[in-house]
């Protein structure tokens, strides 16, 4: 799945437009990620498709939540949703040969994906990004170091009484921005995926009369 930081910074960019509140709205954009800090599997708080691994089903979150897309949180947990949808249905394919099982490093280094080797260099690079992230967008993350807002329970995919939880993950990994890891992202691949995601899912939330 995409990263905290470019789910952030996509919610961010789409709310320029949206005018929402901005903190509900970033919280919701990473709560789906809150699964994995609880021990639950993401199956379900990512609605994903039957028969697929990553892949959400946005129609089957619009089913049970759509009516509910004016709420600010549930709106960023949506965005969230689409972001990932988009990054394994398109984003990932172009990155990962899964008929020959190798990923290709930014050096050019072919290497060969055992395991949860291509989870391993995907999800570890990360870091490298966040810093031009923060800076080439001014995303402003204080957010993560005030006290949270307090949001409707409405989602019941995800405890809402432990949202502190990937708060608190999101401000470490804010603050281990700096650490270097070997390098399979270019920063240019990531604003293209980022721009494309703000262009789509406005898009979307203007069929859904959410946008204007």
């Amino acid at each position: 799945m995409a990263s905290s930081m470019i789910h952030l910074t996509i919610a961010n960019e789409l709310n320029k437009m949206l005018k929402r509140d901005k903190k509900k709205l970033l919280l919701g954009s990473i709560a789906p990620d809150l699964s994995k800090l609880v021990g639950d599997d993401k199956t379900r708080s990512h609605f994903i498709l039957e028969g697929e691994d990553d892949i959400p089903d946005l129609n089957k979150f619009l089913k049970k939540y759509g009516y509910f897309l004016n709420d600010d949180f549930v709106l960023g947990y949506y965005i969230h949703l689409y972001s990932d949808y988009l990054w394994f249905k398109y984003f990932i394919p172009d990155l990962f040969d899964e008929g020959k099982n190798v990923i290709t490093k930014l050096n050019g280094d072919i290497i060969k994906c055992n395991g949860n080797m291509m989870e391993k260099y995907i999800y570890n690079d990360y870091t490298n990004i966040n810093n031009d992230l923060i800076n080439d967008y001014d995303l402003d993350l204080k957010l993560f170091y005030e006290p949270i807002p307090e949001l409707n329970n409405i989602i019941d995919e995800i405890p809402m009484d432990k949202i502190s939880l990937i708060v608190d993950k999101a401000g470490l990994i804010i603050d281990n921005s700096k650490k270097t890891k070997e390098l399979v992202f270019d920063i240019e691949q990531i604003k293209n995926f980022i721009n494309m995601n703000v262009e789509i899912i406005y898009s979307n939330l203007k069929e859904l009369k959410i946008a204007e």
